[in-house]
């Protein structure tokens, strides 16, 4: 067939445009993208934003250009794209654009604070009643015990209690509204929101723990907030919905880690609520996220690391997957299938509460602290009546911080061996075992004790986390060592069935998904990663997962689990399409030599052990201070009685905030980051790392949604307009982020300005338009643009280098345009 006239001058004009930003003086129609010209995707990024800013050209996306990486086959495809056909219930149009002014945006922000301060002395007054009636009881350690265990069953009831009360209170029943963001009603829907997820209960359920853990307790607690859960629900994920009586929960449906069905979400200076239905024998695999209106029929499934838009459902007994989620998704019901009534769920749920008030409560309440009066190190900690003016009170703090600190890091590397091994003796691979019974008690105490943050961030970015990996369990023995083959987020539910090849890099944020559950039941199931590959940011990475040898994983890729085994092949998006595996371009970061390699990875060594001495100095005076302030706290409370407490709790916030501030912007020397590109054997990529060591970059999230983010974000050198509204965005690098007045940032998303992509290390500036919206769980490359008004829908992965237009929608893994109401196909290509 003889191409058209028009067909033949767009394929002029693209291959002109391409030329023009490869820096070539001609493309020819059946040039390869990436082996003739050399290009990569920062390169397509911006040939693709260009093309859409040509009235006369069509909309490349980069999946289009990956799919058809020659102009000749871009051409055609681009001349016969399908309409999408209609999959998806209409979304609610735009929301008025009625946005508080500075006087509201002020006054939320001063009853925000009020609150935070009225909660912390409340929050004294228990404390310190409670500790005056365990002391009043008299002495013995069986009388002090007991009454450490009535108070502290006390306040683990009240602060239960007070999140329900204050719901039904100041909300009632959620309904779906729209809230306008700073306004009197946002701040009732922020402290039901706060109050809600700092229940003392996420604590017997995992708290913070990387691990999957479960409790019935959970669902009790999701019902007496008005959610509609069904018998048999378990819940893994710590992120607890909001707008509970807008969610309902089918009989034996799983839910597991880091999954999001908040029922809410913010756009355009409004806070939406709306229905989240799933529906019996649902399962929402790990990392999925739920937006407003969506729903999931009986027996369906959504994958892990997939996302259902508003307006989005999945029919019953459905697999669905990817962003936006379409049907072809791998069976999740592998945990297996066992006899698991309500009295082992109850009987679990009792001895949960029992280990909380008989053990771990009683000393919390102050148990510990009567004890310590009785012993030497009671004179130690109470020197005398205002210590804190006296040299003696700093040499005790110095003491007691140094023992503290250099005891608990030597038993807990100690620790995070031994115990672990032991307890997994009883446990094998590929058995099923019943949930909430024995082996789930050693499987979820094991997934604890090797999940330490804190280890992980002392050993990343370094060789010696390979060393510390093996330690706990990794079988990593055929590592080829780079110093800097994993990050420091890694994580996994046991560390005893994970196989990492030789020659493999992880570049930060991978969940290890090593065990299978069920409503019922669970299987640890061993996962191999194959040699000489790469792993982007935040993979999820399941026992089916079908990669072998030499595979580059993009960033937030979504593995895949049914189908050939991929070898000598790139991944991206989600669902995935091959890519390749690396450009010409990557390779001028490559070592040319052993020689050179082992000389420079020596320097890279000594770098990164100075960057672990300064990482502990920078915790042990963070220790310092706080021992400190309790101590001054103790030291006053005769006099001043529970404002001392009170006032240590505020204290204690305001210095960490403080601190890790000072560290942040004196380690950047009071600068600001600049773009780069260099090989991870350059010294400035140590730095780089010394960087994201020494940093806590998420320490801010306590303060989401409220104004003091944005205050905190602007001293941490972010570029940050007006009223933001920030639900808990991660900023990696904030000196290199620019945020515009009114920007509406979701719960879950990242604006990440930086990649590490095998040997090279790249970063460059990003910036969010002034009322843009990332939806929830949306994450946001560098080196991208996102106009003025423009709106990511939930889950949606922006690639590095594109620019998203003014106004515009976009969604999907990559990102591309929406299309107004509709879906993708339901078809994928794996």
């Amino acid at each position: 067939m003889t191409p058209s006239t028009d067909t033949i001058g767009t394929e002029s004009a693209l291959a002109a445009l391409l030329a023009d930003v490869v820096g070539v003086e001609r493309v020819e129609p059946a040039d390869n993208f990436f082996d003739a010209l050399g290009a990569d995707s920062m390169v397509l990024a911006r040939f693709c934003a260009r093309a859409r800013k040509r009235e006369d050209l069509p909309s490349p996306s980069m999946r289009d250009v990956y799919d058809h990486p020659t102009i000749a086959s871009l051409t055609a495809a681009l001349a016969v794209a399908p309409v999408p056909e209609s999959a998806r219930g209409p979304d609610t149009a735009e929301p008025a654009r009625t946005r508080a002014g500075t006087a509201g945006y002020l006054l939320c922000g001063l009853l925000q604070f009020l609150a935070f301060v009225a909660y912390c002395y409340g929050f004294a007054i228990a404390t310190t009643l409670s500790y005056e009636y365990v002391v009043a009881g008299g002495v013995g350690p069986a009388s002090l015990y007991l009454r450490a265990v009535e108070a502290g069953a006390a306040m683990f009831v009240a602060m239960c209690l007070l999140p329900v009360a204050a719901k039904w209170v100041l909300v009632g029943r959620w309904r779906p509204r729209e809230i306008r963001i700073w306004s009197l009603d946002y701040f009732r829907f922020w402290l039901v929101k706060t109050l809600v997820r700092a229940s003392p209960l996420l604590l017997l359920t995992g708290g913070r723990s990387h691990t999957s853990s479960a409790s019935p307790l959970m669902v009790l607690y999701l019902r007496a907030l008005g959610a509609r859960v069904g018998k048999g629900v378990t819940i893994y994920s710590r992120t607890l919905p909001v707008c509970t009586d807008l969610i309902t929960i089918g009989a034996g449906t799983v839910v597991r880690k880091d999954a999001q069905l908040n029922g809410y979400r913010a756009r355009g200076g409004v806070v939406e609520t709306g229905p989240v239905t799933l529906g019996r024998d649902v399962v929402l695999g790990e990392g999925a996220v739920l937006d407003i209106r969506t729903a999931m029929g009986d027996g369906s499934q959504i994958g892990h690391a997939s996302a259902l838009v508003a307006g989005q459902s999945v029919p019953a007994g459905e697999s669905w997957h990817g962003v936006p989620a379409v049907s072809g998704g791998a069976d999740l019901h592998t945990g297996g299938s066992m006899r698991s009534g309500s009295v082992r769920r109850a009987v679990h749920a009792a001895v949960q509460l029992v280990l909380a008030v008989a053990v771990y409560l009683p000393v919390a309440v102050g148990f510990a602290g009567v004890l310590l009066d009785e012993t030497p190190l009671g004179g130690v900690l109470d020197p005398g009546a205002m210590a804190f003016t006296t040299w003696a009170y700093y040499r005790n703090a110095l003491l007691v911080t140094t023992v503290l600190f250099v005891g608990v890091l030597l038993l807990g590397l100690a620790g995070v061996a031994v115990v672990p091994r032991l307890l997994n003796l009883p446990l094998r691979a590929d058995r099923t075992y019943r949930l909430y019974g024995f082996h789930y008690g050693l499987h979820r105490t094991i997934g604890r004790l090797t999940n330490v943050r804190f280890f992980n961030r002392l050993f990343g970015d370094s060789s010696y986390i390979v060393g510390y990996l093996r330690w706990i369990g990794y079988d990593v023995d055929a590592v080829e060592q780079t110093g800097s083959n994993f990050g420091t987020e890694v994580r996994h539910e046991t560390p005893f069935h994970v196989t990492v090849g030789r020659g493999t890099m992880v570049a930060d944020g991978l969940s290890v998904i090593n065990a299978d559950f069920s409503a019922t039941s669970f299987r640890i199931s061993r996962v191999t990663i194959g040699a000489h590959s790469f792993l982007g940011n935040r993979i999820m990475y399941p026992s089916q997962g079908r990669t072998g040898e030499n595979v580059l994983l993009a960033t937030k890729v979504l593995v895949p689990m049914e189908g050939e085994v991929r070898h000598d092949t790139g991944l991206l998006g989600a669902p995935c399409f091959p890519i390749p595996r690396t450009v010409e371009r990557d390779h001028r970061f490559a070592v040319r030599s052993r020689t050179e390699l082992r000389q420079r990875l020596s320097r890279k060594n000594r770098y990164n052990l100075r960057s672990m001495a300064l990482f502990l100095v920078v915790r042990w005076v963070h220790l310092l201070g706080m021992v400190l302030l309790a101590m001054a706290a103790s030291d006053i409370y005769r006099a001043v009685g529970v404002e001392a407490v009170a006032a240590d709790l505020v204290g204690s916030l305001l210095f960490t905030v403080v601190f890790f501030c000072l560290v942040e912007r004196a380690v950047l020397r009071f600068r600001s980051l600049r773009p780069r590109s260099c090989s991870i054997y350059d010294p400035y990529f140590w730095w780089h790392e010394r960087f994201w060591k020494l940093v806590i970059p998420d320490f801010d999230q306590a303060f989401a949604g409220t104004p003091f983010k944005n205050l905190l974000s602007r001293a941490l050198g972010v570029r940050l307009g007006r009223r933001v509204f920030d639900d808990g965005c991660f900023l990696p690098e904030r000196t290199l982020v620019t945020i515009g007045d009114e920007a509406t940032l979701n719960f879950g998303t990242v604006v990440q300005c930086h990649s590490q992509e095998d040997g090279a290390f790249k970063s460059d500036r990003s910036a969010v338009g002034a009322r843009a919206t990332l939806g929830a769980g949306a994450f946001v490359h560098y080196g991208v643009t996102v106009g003025d008004g423009a709106e990511l829908d939930a889950g949606t992965f922006v690639m590095k280098g594109e620019e998203i237009p003014p106004g515009a929608r976009w969604e999907g893994n990559p990102a591309r345009e929406a299309a107004p109401h509709t879906a993708p196909p339901r078809s994928t290509r794996t």
